[in-house]
Formats: structure tokens, sequence, C-alpha cells
């Protein structure tokens, strides 16, 4: 098995494959599949802006000679 990784929309409870993958996915049969779906969630969204936030609020001015 292998896997084929893209990111994609669901319209009219559909699962839209973008174009450049609709070739490895033909076969010109029936072919049984396993479909993993991630569904991004707004509050992870804004948990992780947040964190990032204050992640980088721990950092003061004098730490700058660290970056390149």
């Amino acid at each position: 098995m292998r896997a084929i990784e893209f990111k994609s929309k669901i319209r009219e409870n559909r699962i839209l494959i973008p174009r450049s993958k609709r070739s490895e996915l033909f076969v010109g049969g029936d072919r049984t599949v396993k479909v993993i779906v991630f569904v991004e969630d707004t509050d992870e969204k804004a948990y992780r802006q947040l964190t990032t936030s204050q992640f980088l609020n721990g950092y003061a001015d004098s730490d700058s000679i660290y970056d390149s």
C-alpha cells in the first residue's frame, strides 16, 4: 500500500481530488482505498496561534544576538 497526500475541500459531501493527483488514482476500474480525513479545527488553529505568540513573547530584545 502507498500513500497519496493532498489538501482538499469537501463540496456537496464529496472530497475533491486535485488534478495533479488524479492520474495517480485512476486505474480504469474500481479500486479499494482507505481514506483518513483530518479536519482543521478552528479551536486548534487559534490555540496554535496563541501558543506561538506566547512562545515568542518569552524572548527579549537582547536575545537577538543569537539570530543568524
